[in-house]
Parts: C-alpha cells; sequence; structure tokens
C-alpha cells in the first residue's frame, strides 16, 4: 500500500493561497485589560452602595460582576496558553484550553443564575424597600461601564471564549438595565415586588444565551464537527478531485474555539499523489470550509479498507 501525506498547518501567520491570507484571530489582550480593571473598579463601587443604600439588587448585581471578572480572566489566560508553540506531550499546544475556558464560562453563567434566583425569590417572599434613586444611579453607571466592555469583545463572534466573555459583559449590561428600570417603577409605584419582577425577565434572557453557548461548547468538548461544516460537503468535495476514487476515515473537528482539524484517507489507484496535489487539496479545504490543520492519507486501493475504517469513515 503506498501511502503519503499532506499536511496544511496554518499557525495564524497568515500564509498565503492564492492571494487571500488567512488572519490569525484577533488579540484582545487590551480588551481584557481593560475589562477586567473597569469591572473590579464597579464591583467594589456597587458591593459598598448596596450596602449603605441597602439595595440587596445592588448587592446580588455585584455579585454578578465579579463572577464575570473571573469570567474575563480565565479567558484571558486561556487565550494566552491558545499561542503557546507546541511541546512536549503537547503536540499541538495548548489551543484547546480555549474550548475549557468556554465550557467554564457557561458554568460560572449557570451559577450566576442561580444566584440571582434565589435572591429574588428570597425578595419576593421577603420584600424590602430599597433606596430607589441610588439604585438607578449607581446602576446607570454599571450600565456604561459594561456596555462599553462588551463592545470590546464584539468582533470575532465566532470564538466561542470571546463570545463567552461578550455575553459576559452584555448580561451584565442587561442585568444594570433591570435594576434601573426596576428603580424607576419602585419610584412611581412605590411597589418593591418590581424589582424580583424584572429580575426573573432578566434570568431568562441570561438563560436563553447561556444554552446556546454551552450548547456549542459541549459539541467542541465532545469533537463534534464545527455546525458550519457539512460532513457529506466535505467528503464529496474530496471525491470531486480527479483521480479519487474513494475518501474514508473522515473526520472533522476542533482544535480550538477558531481552529478546525481535519483527517482522510483518499483512496487513489490510478494516480500517485504529488506534492503540489496535497498542497492544493491543503489548501481548498481551508479556503472553502476553514480547515486550518489537513492531514490526507494517500491509499492504492490494493488492500480493501476494513469494517473498522469504514464504519468510522
Amino acid at each position: 500500500m503506498d501511502r503519503a501525506h499532506a499536511h496544511n498547518h496554518d499557525d495564524g501567520h497568515g500564509h498565503t493561497n492564492g492571494g487571500q491570507h488567512h488572519h490569525a484571530p484577533a488579540d484582545f489582550g487590551r480588551a481584557f485589560v481593560v475589562g477586567i480593571v473597569l469591572n473590579t473598579g464597579f464591583v467594589v463601587v456597587e458591593a459598598v452602595a448596596g450596602l449603605l443604600y441597602d439595595s440587596m439588587a445592588l448587592v446580588a448585581d455585584a455579585g454578578h460582576n465579579l463572577s464575570d471578572v473571573l469570567a474575563l480572566a480565565l479567558a484571558w489566560i486561556a487565550a494566552i496558553a491558545a499561542r503557546r508553540p507546541p511541546s512536549g506531550r503537547f503536540t499541538y499546544g495548548y489551543k484547546s484550553s480555549t474550548i475549557l475556558a468556554a465550557l467554564a464560562n457557561t458554568l460560572l453563567l449557570a451559577v450566576t443564575i442561580t444566584a440571582i434566583l434565589f435572591e429574588t425569590f428570597h425578595r419576593l417572599t421577603t420584600p424590602q424597600a430599597p433606596q430607589a434613586t441610588a439604585m438607578m444611579a449607581v446602576a446607570g453607571i454599571g450600565i456604561a461601564i459594561n456596555a462599553l466592555t462588551a463592545m470590546l469583545f464584539m468582533r470575532s463572534q465566532e470564538d466561542l471564549n470571546i463570545r463567552g466573555a461578550y455575553l459576559h459583559m452584555a448580561a451584565d449590561a442587561a442585568v444594570s438595565f433591570g435594576v434601573v428600570l426596576a428603580g424607576a417603577a419602585i419610584l412611581l409605584t412605590g411597589r418593591v415586588w418590581i424589582d424580583a419582577a424584572v429580575s426573573l425577565a432578566i434570568v431568562a434572557v441570561i438563560g436563553w444565551s447561556t444554552w446556546g453557548l454551552a450548547r456549542d461548547t459541549v459539541a467542541m468538548s465532545l469533537n463534534a464537527a464545527p455546525a458550519n461544516i457539512d460532513l457529506g460537503e466535505v467528503r464529496r468535495h474530496l471525491a470531486g478531485f480527479e483521480g479519487v476514487a474513494a475518501v474514508h476515515d473522515l473526520h472533522v473537528w476542533p482544535m480550538s474555539t477558531t481552529e478546525t482539524a481535519l483527517t482522510a484517507h483518499l483512496v487513489m489507484p490510478q494516480r500517485p499523489a504529488s506534492d503540489a496535489f496535497m498542497h492544493e487539496i491543503a489548501a481548498s479545504l481551508r479556503t472553502r470550509f476553514g480547515v486550518n490543520h489537513a492531514t490526507l492519507q494517500i491509499e492504492s486501493g490494493e488492500t480493501a479498507c476494513q469494517p473498522s475504517c469504514e464504519a468510522l469513515g
């Protein structure tokens, strides 16, 4: 059996393909620093204000913001680790740390939702009358800080790590806006239960966003093919090259929240594969499907594929 391997490793330095460049994921280092500093300062201010003005809503929101500061720090550490080169047993480097960070972010969001629900039900059973004007003022500052931080992460939403950071900040802005609305409603009507009602609506919004992020992250953790890649289309694409009689053992999986790998066996009984041919296939996979790392094995077809590889491919 004649075997050959072709590798296309886009290491993020902008390899050229037919005049097109594949760019490395954007560096969000400055965004993480700004977000962590601003939100840490606001957590302190909001917690102190909540205690001074007897507003449990502000204290709860401060706890929510604190969890998001931790999430930002986690995402930043993962982004730095992903840029480290391969070494020792970690032959792909630490790229998959971004998937772990995205998964951890979904867990933090789930904990945050639970904490808000607990506080909301507590306020429903034991209503309190906070100083609504102070609530609105402090929460208004929170809207500005969280909205600014969320804007720093609006690009590269295909990266689940960055998307998680964005959702955390957007959720914080929504929570702060809900606190402002609750404060205004309490001022106008004097009904303190409005605070809890608004909190429940906010939890529903955060929960919907968290479910989507969690679903995508768990799929990545299980090495599922990215949702935007049609495996049938990839198989047909490979089979369409001249000399390819069959395709088997096709696997596509995420190496990180931004990079995709592929392996496949191509049966080519009549045509030996040249380096140019292999590079052509690898480049086409990168351009058409966004596959950064392609490994292709060529087989002559002299030995029939075993049932195990047929089941896999």
